[in-house]
């Protein structure tokens, strides 16, 4: 008998949310440059996919480093989270969900995806970005130990599903 499940092969990423030393402001990146872009015009965090060979925290020191210029001296996992069909392309994608709270450095004022600006936090909401990304921000943000990890189903653009859980 055919096995007619798709099998689950998501593209695995890092993405970290750098916060200022008074810990009131993040770092974003906001996605203006490339026309072919598909985050083109959000704002998000530091990130991208873990290159073959290295582990999930040496992939997001390379991001950042990359990215911003600065030097990751303290960081902690906050969760995980998997996107189905996610975007124009519908990929999948697993995510390695960082807060940055140590660094050295001054960051770049911008990078090959658009220019970077420190946000408030309590201003994240007013921001174009994902409206799944409103969905988890909070949880990055919270005074919650616990790590969280969900699943955010995507119709294209559209989060149509979202759940987690906390350990």
């Amino acid at each position: 008998m055919k096995n007619n499940i798709m099998k689950f092969k998501p593209i695995a990423s890092t993405l970290a949310y750098i916060l200022s030393p008074d810990k009131k402001r993040v770092l974003l990146v906001h996605r203006t440059f490339k026309e072919s872009d598909d985050n083109l015009g959000k704002y998000n965090g530091i990130g991208g996919k873990v290159e073959r060979g290295e582990s999930v925290s040496e992939g997001i020191k390379r991001e950042i480093r990359e990215e911003t210029g600065l030097e990751v001296r303290s960081m902690s996992l906050r969760g995980t989270i998997i996107w189905t069909d996610f975007g124009p392309k519908k990929e999948d994608w697993l995510a390695f969900i960082f807060i940055v709270d140590g660094f050295e450095g001054t960051p770049f004022e911008l990078n090959d995806e658009g220019t970077l600006s420190w946000v408030d936090i309590d201003k994240l909401e007013e921001l174009p970005m994902w409206k799944g990304d409103r969905l988890f921000l909070p949880l990055i943000f919270d005074n919650d130990p616990r790590q969280f990890h969900g699943h955010m189903r995507y119709d294209g653009d559209e989060p149509i599903e979202w759940n987690f859980d906390r350990i």
